[in-house]
């Protein structure tokens, strides 16, 4: 099949195909005569299993060890859940801090007149040394 349709099945732009191509995320695939790329029914698996780990928010790297461990049949599922659960941490850390800037933020905005008066706590906060 050629990159538009693989695009169409697998959810993902032929833009992105390209360039995990590219950086050998997916594998280099044939080409015919005229340059043009062939695909086979195993990339669209691929491609959605990265979508799907992309959407999770695993960086490139994790997704190519998940690739890598989907496809070893001898691997345990210890492995697959060390690097699930190393991301987690990740994200709940994200989250701690985004929560804790929202928090600083509404304080801020609360305390805020948002009046005719020029002082403003929110630019006071900013401009805090």
């Amino acid at each position: 099949m050629n990159i538009g349709i693989l695009s169409k099945e697998s959810g993902v732009s032929s833009k992105l195909i390209r360039h995990y191509e590219e950086i050998g995320l997916i594998s280099k695939v044939a080409r015919t005569e005229k340059g043009y790329r062939i695909y086979a029914e195993s990339d669209i698996h691929n491609l959605r299993f990265i979508k799907r780990a992309r959407e999770l928010g695993f960086s490139l790297p994790d997704i190519k060890k998940l690739l890598s461990l989907w496809k070893n049949k001898s691997r345990t599922s210890e492995q697959v859940k060390l690097l699930a659960n190393k991301h987690l941490v990740e994200l709940e850390n994200k989250l701690k801090l985004m929560k804790d800037m929202a928090d600083s933020l509404r304080h801020l905005v609360h305390n805020c007149h948002g009046d005719h008066r020029p002082d403003c706590p929110i630019l006071k906060k900013l401009s805090d040394t």
